[in-house]
């Protein structure tokens, strides 16, 4: 089998989409897809979904594990779903508790299933594959594992415990809240994973450099950055009376939202308004209050955020740590040029596609949002080759294809 992947290019998505298809010899003949997240929906699910299409389609999906399923695409034969197991009653301990629970479950579902020794590759998720690449090194079967996000120390030295896991482990506390203190996902443990799997599925070429700066050689990483559905998403024609700035996603200090509404008042726009979709966390309200005026508009949950997009002249996501936000591929797939950070994702070409700005620098925001208010001429002209970008490198047809080539970089040494 020819060599897929491109020497110190693994973070270039053009690069890793012009490799040719894998031939079907080289790649898997019965695959586990294993995750916590649902099959179909929103954020992860769909993401989830799109991964295993690409079995799917390519004829080598055995079985997915997941939490239910909302889509027609993959067999109910080839589901074990974990949607009404037990795991379903921790669902009123909170959000961080109930996850680290379904990743534990996921894990082991897997795992047992493993044991059976009918498959020759296994695709998991960081934080829910533990158990289940344990049992494939075991039974000598190829591993990939997807990253949704950065490496767990965040490209920083830190101890292998949290104080808390330190504290469990030390058994302070009452019985309820060691068990408790065990549900979420511990540090060492994700660090275990990405020991035990073969092959790192990087969603950025920021995830990849904390993983590189962790010392996991470049070797084991594999580009496969996401995708956007390019029909539903669509251009539209750019308010003419209004400057319009438009941010969707949470609305939390993580993603700049703070530094945004700063920037956005200290610039006083006129004929200028700022609209901000998504749920508002307490975090925020603060900011919210303090920085809101009647220029910015709080949407809170949209049904079609395609639609708000194609009414905005600029796209803004000043986020300090992203997987790949998928809102900056909805934003340039509907044409709409981007003031984002690097560690958003990659969809930002810098005075292409957009302006890529520092994180964390409220002058730098500000700057960049000044010059598109200053200069509409240009926007027109980057939202096109932001457009034209994801057609050419970030559909989910292309996030497929890289799927696929890291299956067949991790088969090449499958046993005989």
């Amino acid at each position: 089998m020819a060599e897929t992947h491109v020497a110190n290019d693994w973070h270039d998505p053009a690069n890793v989409t012009r490799l040719p298809a894998p031939a079907a010899e080289d790649l898997p003949r019965r695959l586990m897809y294993a995750t916590s997240s649902g099959l179909g929906g929103t954020g992860l699910d769909t993401t989830a979904l799109e991964g295993a299409k690409a079995a799917q389609a390519s004829g080598f999906l055995k079985e997915v594990v997941c939490f239910g399923t909302q889509q027609s695409v993959i067999p109910r034969s080839k589901i074990h779903s974990l949607q009404w197991h037990p795991v379903r009653l921790l669902s009123g301990l909170g959000s961080q508790d109930y996850y680290g629970a379904k990743k534990h479950y996921a894990a082991m579902s897997a795992a047992r299933r493993l044991r059976r020794r009918d498959f020759d590759c296994l695709h998991g998720w960081s934080g829910d594959c533990f158990r289940a690449l344990v049992e494939a090194r075991l039974a000598s079967v190829p591993s990939v594992m997807d990253v949704p996000t950065w490496h767990r120390n965040k490209g920083l030295k830190k101890s292998a415990e949290t104080l808390s896991e330190r504290e469990m482990r030390l058994g302070t506390g009452s019985a309820f809240q060691r068990w408790r203190a065990s549900l979420p996902i511990p540090r060492l443990q994700m660090l275990a994973e990405y020991d035990l799997v073969d092959l790192l599925l990087m969603p950025s070429r920021a995830s990849g450099e904390t993983f590189l700066a962790a010392g996991i050689p470049e070797s084991r990483l594999h580009y496969v950055g996401r995708g956007v559905d390019v029909a539903r998403y669509t251009p539209g024609t750019p308010p003419q009376d209004v400057f319009r700035a438009i941010f969707v996603g949470a609305l939390i200090e993580r993603k700049g939202v703070h530094h945004l509404l700063a920037a956005w008042k200290k610039l006083a726009l006129k004929n200028a308004e700022l609209v901000l979709v998504g749920a508002v966390h307490n975090e925020i309200k603060a900011v919210l209050a303090a920085n809101a005026g009647d220029s910015v508009r709080v949407m809170g949950f949209c049904k079609d955020v395609g639609a708000e997009l194609r009414r905005s002249s600029v796209f803004v996501f000043p986020s300090e740590c992203e997987g790949f936000a998928k809102t900056t591929l909805e934003a340039a797939a509907c044409g709409l040029p981007l003031i984002a950070t690097a560690e958003s994702g990659d969809a930002v070409v810098d005075g292409q596609t957009g302006h890529l700005i520092p994180a964390n620098d409220p002058e730098a925001l500000a700057a960049a949002l000044r010059s598109a208010y200053e200069n509409r001429d240009r926007l027109e002209a980057m939202g096109r080759a932001g457009r034209q970008r994801v057609e050419d490198v970030f559909t989910w047809d292309h996030y497929r294809a890289r799927i696929l080539q890291g299956y067949a970089r991790v088969m090449k040494g499958r046993p005989a």
